[in-house]
């Protein structure tokens, strides 16, 4: 699991972001205030239980980004604030450093 935090992410890394995104995450995610992302790579299986896990440690909006290789490894984004993104990446790497 790969896992970044990128604070005030520049226009451009945004619109990276975006072009990854179904199109209806990316209409909703324009009407979030956002001050940071957390962005994360794992399994197809964990996807699914940390994108749970970090919505309901904290207030963030989940993405799935698409793009990378569907049949073993997923992209999440955690979009919010600085606080609420850190929060939600701080769960998962507690989570997974309990198994």
């Amino acid at each position: 699991m790969n896992i970044r935090i990128i604070n005030a992410p520049l226009p451009e890394v945004v619109d990276m972001l975006e072009r990854r995104m179904r199109p209806e995450a990316r209409e909703r995610l324009r009407e979030q205030r956002f001050d940071a992302v957390g962005v994360m790579q794992t399994t197809v299986a964990d996807l699914f239980y940390y994108a749970d896990l970090a919505g309901k440690a904290s207030n963030v909006f989940t993405v799935e980004l698409f793009g990378s290789c569907p049949q073993h490894v997923s992209t999440l984004a955690f979009f919010g604030e600085t606080s609420a993104v850190r929060l939600a990446m701080h769960a998962i790497e507690n989570d997974a450093k309990a198994f």
